[in-house]
Order: structure tokens, then C-alpha cells, then sequence
């Protein structure tokens, strides 16, 4: 676990980080001080991008999975996404814009604490904040810069993780333990789901559909939860990916809620980012990233 087998790769015990079918280890990605807080791989791509908590911008090469180019933006990255020619990257009252076809280099600023979260819907970028606002921004072709369009204002604590549906919804969860529903034409929030008793970490949606929610399954698990991701996997199985406070991401076939294996890490996964239905990439605290591949390839059952 701490990584200092002087065998290596002749060691007798495996050097295994999951358990599990279906899918395996490609290659571990060093270059990080510290967590590895935003994974992204820009659609039709060939470059991974990677944010850290050290204040750095890894550019990895697909192709040889090396780092090309490293930046350092000057404070903690706390996430990141990518969207269309954009890639836009949340750190301390700023969000860093970069256009890759374009050249354009954009700073979105304010008093807003950490941005933990960004999502674009309905021609917006929204972003989740240290002081509980999720704050709306517009592109505007005129003027060729983002402009603060709304201030949804609700929370009480920081909403560090959104989602946007296929409805015309936003959702947004927050450490004041509720998730909130708001109705992208009209920037109103129109439900407040109020289940969880502790800080909702992480919000993901499947199978939308319209009238208001309601809580129909719980599921538990023994320690506390950091992030959520949703993927079909190479047979086009609908999987649900945990995140877990004891250092492990586990796997579940939805809807069944069947555990179907876990990834082990030195510490907490932070950020996850998948490729279609062949790959995904996760992302831990010691700065380290993992390829995956989903395979029909049979691990040690659990």
C-alpha cells in the first residue's frame, strides 16, 4: 500500500489495486504533489488534462502517457471541466477559461470563496462556491467574455457538486445537507430534498423523469461517501461508481445495487473522468492517476 515492495514486479503477492470482473488496471499516471482533484479528457481528444490541489495543470500525452506540459495557476485547482473548445478550471474566487481553438484566456473573478464545482447547461456555466451561491455565467459574442448572468442563492453551506439533467434541471448538492432542484429556464430552485442528515457530497442523475422526487431506496455502505459517477460499462451495463471515505471506489450494477468490485487507493479518490464505454480515469489524494479498462477479463471474486 505504501509502495515500497523492493521486489516489485518479481514480488510473490500480487500488486493488484482492484478486485472485481470486468475491468483492469493500464497504467498509473505520476506527477502530482499533491490531490489529484479534476480529471478531464476533452471530447475526440487525445491530451488528458489533470488539476491538483498543489496548483498545478498536468497536459498528458494519450498516446504515451506522458506529461507534455505542466502550468501552475497560483492556488489549489478544486475542480474542472471541459466543454466544447473550453476548458474551464474552478480555483479560490476565480475560474480560469482557456479556448482551445481560439487561444482566448479568460479570468472569471469575484468574492465567492472555492468553486467546487462546474457544470454547463442551457448555454451557462454554473458554478458551486465556497459561500453557498451557484453563480451563472454567459458567454456574450459581442464582447467575447463571460458575463455573470445569476446568482442562485439558497444553500446555507458550499455546494460542491452539480449536475445537469436532461429536463432542463440543475441539481445541486451541498454540505447543508440538501440537494436542491432548480429549473434552468427560470433560474428558480423548485424542490429542496432534505433525505440526508450529513454533508451530500456528491449528486448524480439516471433515468430523469418530471414531477417531484422522492426518496425510494437507500443504500448503505460503512463509511462516509466522496463522489459519485454513473457509466456503462464494455457491455453497455449501466454501473454505479462510489467513492468511499476508507480509501476504496466501489462498483455497483444498477439497479440491482450488486457490488460488482472495488479500486483500492493510498488515499481518498477524488476525481473520476471516463472515455466512452472503453476507459475511465480516477484520480487520489497522493496525487496519483489509474487508467482503467473495462474487459471481460475475470478478477478474484469478492
Amino acid at each position: 500500500m505504501l509502495g515500497k515492495c523492493s521486489y516489485g514486479a518479481n514480488c510473490r503477492y500480487q500488486h493488484q489495486w482492484s478486485i472485481g470482473a470486468g475491468f483492469s488496471e493500464v497504467i498509473e499516471l505520476s506527477g502530482h504533489d499533491k490531490d489529484v482533484s479534476a480529471i478531464v479528457l476533452p471530447l475526440a481528444s487525445d491530451k488528458l488534462f489533470s488539476g491538483s490541489k498543489d496548483g498545478t495543470l498536468c497536459i498528458w500525452d494519450c498516446n504515451t502517457g506522458k506529461c507534455g506540459n505542466v502550468f501552475k495557476t497560483g492556488a489549489e485547482i478544486g475542480c474542472m471541466i471541459s466543454e466544447g473548445p473550453w476548458l474551464f478550471v474552478g480555483c479560490p474566487s476565480v475560474i480560469k477559461a482557456v479556448n482551445s481553438q481560439t487561444g482566448a484566456d479568460l479570468i472569471l473573478s469575484g468574492t465567492f470563496g472555492q468553486i467546487h464545482s462546474l457544470k454547463v447547461g442551457n448555454d451557462m456555466l454554473f458554478a458551486g462556491t465556497q459561500d453557498g451561491t451557484i453563480l451563472a455565467w454567459r458567454y456574450n459574442d459581442s464582447s467575447k467574455s463571460f458575463e455573470l448572468a445569476a446568482s442562485l442563492r439558497g444553500h446555507n453551506l458550499a455546494v460542491v457538486s452539480l449536475f445537469v439533467g436532461a429536463g432542463k434541471m440543475l441539481y445541486s448538492a451541498s454540505m447543508d445537507h440538501t440537494i436542491r432542484v432548480w429549473d434552468l429556464e427560470t433560474l428558480q430552485c423548485i424542490e429542496v430534498l432534505t433525505e440526508h442528515t450529513d454533508a451530500v457530497t456528491s449528486v448524480w442523475f439516471r433515468n430523469e423523469s418530471s414531477g417531484n422526487l422522492e426518496a425510494i431506496y437507500t443504500h448503505y455502505v460503512d463509511h462516509g461517501l466522496r463522489l459519485l459517477h454513473g457509466v456503462h460499462d464494455g457491455d453497455g451495463r449501466p454501473v454505479l461508481m462510489c467513492s468511499c471515505n476508507d480509501k476504496t471506489m466501489r462498483l455497483y450494477d444498477l439497479p440491482s445495487f450488486e457490488e460488482r468490485g472495488r479500486i483500492f487507493s493510498v488515499e481518498e479518490i477524488q476525481a473520476v473522468d471516463i472515455l466512452d464505454r472503453s476507459m475511465f480515469f480516477t484520480g487520489d489524494g497522493a496525487g496519483k492517476i489509474r487508467v482503467w479498462k473495462w474487459s471481460s477479463e475475470q478478477k478474484t471474486e469478492l
